[in-house]
């Protein structure tokens, strides 16, 4: 997650990351959180999934269309970023 005030940098940062559709990528979903005070304060959302912890490590370290997102992402006025890894104990959704 990340803490944006700027709305057209939140839509820059949004664009770079449809730059960023690598194989590798199981899905990648991104958008603007709800203002809620349970979204403390964190303006972006991006939800990235790939199928090991090897692919993420890639991604994180040595993709090179990632390290421009990141170096894009800097300029952008980022005031606080989340991230955790989490591997799920519980899928579900309607059919």
């Amino acid at each position: 997650m990340f803490k944006i005030p700027d709305k057209e940098n939140q839509a820059k940062l949004i664009a770079a990351y449809a730059k960023d559709g690598k194989p590798y990528i199981k899905s990648l979903i991104v958008g603007s959180a709800e203002e809620d005070p349970r979204s403390q304060g964190y303006t972006l959302v991006c939800k990235t999934e790939f199928a090991s912890m090897d692919d993420m490590k890639f991604y994180d370290d040595g993709c090179p269309a990632h390290s421009e997102f990141k170096a894009t992402a800097r300029g952008l006025g980022i005031e606080g970023i989340m991230t955790t890894y989490f591997m799920p104990a519980l899928i579900g959704g309607s059919s």
